[in-house]
């Protein structure tokens, strides 16, 4: 145990999904009533991160995505938000898999869990590699970015190439990338 007690919480302000708190926290070996740690954290519902393998197990599916924050488009894997309450993160993804792609997973294989930057934001993502692809008649888009987003079938083996010329700059889509890779380079074949 680090020590560090949350002693307080309070919503600063809230904006569609996302939750800005303070709160207020006591360091270790600090006297009682000395003054506490004051800390911004943005509460996230937590997100899903999916790998489409196409039939030849050597290129996956991408999407390139306009990103508001960063006012530019950047190829990423499929991704969404867990906000639909008790939904599994496996049937998140299968979901964002449809929305995004158009594309239902036969199997997913978890690949791992991870916070994406927890200096400022709680945010939890569960990452999965999507096998077996059967292609639908059309994309089950639900947002403006997902209606204008593009697909590309990407090859596994320029990936390290693709990240040292900033082709792809994405944390989750180079985490998610990296481990399918490794995924399928194993000696047994991956199983749901």
């Amino acid at each position: 145990m680090t020590g560090f007690r949350v002693e307080a919480v309070e919503t600063v302000a809230t904006g569609g999904f996302l939750e800005l708190v303070e709160a207020q926290v006591a360091a270790p070996g600090d006297a009682p009533g000395a003054p506490s740690l004051r800390r911004f954290v943005v509460r996230h519902p937590g997100a899903v991160v999916v790998v489409p393998v196409d039939a030849d197990l050597q290129h996956v599916f991408c999407v390139r995505q306009y990103r508001v924050a960063i006012d530019a488009e950047l190829l990423e894997v499929p991704a969404g938000k867990r906000d639909v309450e008790g939904e599994a993160p496996a049937d998140t993804a299968r979901r964002e898999l449809e929305e995004e792609i158009g594309r239902r997973a036969g199997r997913i294989v978890p690949l791992g869990e991870f916070y994406n930057s927890p200096g400022f934001t709680d945010e939890y993502t569960h990452l999965f590699c999507a096998l077996d692809l059967e292609e639908l008649p059309e994309r089950a888009t639900v947002t403006a970015e997902e209606d204008h987003m593009t697909i590309e079938r990407v090859p596994l083996a320029r990936l390290d190439e693709m990240i040292a010329a900033r082709e792809i700059v994405d944390a989750k889509t180079i985490i998610g990338l990296a481990l399918t890779r490794a995924l399928l380079a194993a000696p047994v074949p991956p199983e749901a």
